[in-house]
């Protein structure tokens, strides 16, 4: 007797794989990107009140990840607004109210925390599984920091959304990739740099060629503990993040 359970999840992974087949709709996911890039589409939403400066269908991949994972400790890189910090937060919250770590928290960096913003993130509900730190993510004492409060917990993942060039990710990875869990992930943002024009980023330090995904390639091949989790790729096609859902299998 089949399970239907297993049935449905069988044909979506199939037709999952199969949309990640099909040139011309992986295109059009771009396209949507490239189009919209021109009204800061990431900057157009909220969560619980914060602006959170990332696609829906990023947020929806990673409450999957999260439940999946029932983490204990969610390390990001950049805070910005904190609309992420709260997102993850609020969805720490409803794991433990379904069983998950009662004591789980997100920890966020950043080397320059606005005093407005700071205030928004520790007057709101999710406070109580926020924690900040202030100061440069690679900087040793500061990753150090880090490493000791991850050493305390069972389940790690890691999000990398701080500065975008190359060395400074490489090195985000070097320092912090390591601390996840078997199984869990450390997802890297805004990968789509290296997929964007030449000219996308004329006030930026980053660009083609000197972006996340290019750090992404080179620490893959200084590490064969993670992997690309190309499902994910496939399932979202409107992502700022592809080939930057790195599973850690080893």
């Amino acid at each position: 007797m089949s399970d239907p359970i297993k049935d449905f999840e069988a044909q979506r992974d199939a037709s999952i794989a199969q949309q990640g087949q099909d040139k011309a709709v992986k295109a059009l996911g771009l396209q949507f990107l490239l189009d919209t890039a021109k009204y800061h589409y990431s900057y157009q939403y909220e969560w619980l009140g914060r602006p959170i400066i990332q696609f829906p269908q990023d947020m929806i991949a990673m409450q999957q990840l999260i439940w999946q994972i029932q983490p204990d400790i969610i390390i990001e890189t950049g805070i910005a607004h904190g609309g992420s910090l709260i997102y993850y937060a609020s969805l720490l919250e409803l794991v433990a109210q379904c069983g998950g770590p009662a004591g789980a928290y997100v920890l966020g960096i950043d080397i320059d925390i606005r005093e407005h913003n700071r205030a928004a993130i520790e007057s709101h509900p999710m406070s109580k599984r926020i924690r900040m730190l202030q100061g440069s993510s690679i900087d040793p004492d500061m990753v150090a920091q880090v490493r000791n409060l991850a050493a305390q917990q069972k389940r790690v993942m890691v999000l990398l959304d701080s500065n975008h060039t190359h060395d400074h990710v490489l090195q985000e990875l070097r320092a912090y990739a390591p601390l996840v869990s078997l199984g869990s992930y450390c997802v890297v943002f805004d990968t789509v740099v290296e997929d964007m024009p030449d000219d996308a980023f004329p006030d930026r330090p980053w660009g083609k060629g000197n972006n996340p995904k290019t750090a992404v390639w080179q620490y893959l091949k200084e590490n064969a503990d993670f992997e690309v989790d190309s499902q994910v790729d496939n399932k979202l096609l409107i992502s700022v993040a592809p080939q930057g859902y790195l599973r850690k299998v080893r």
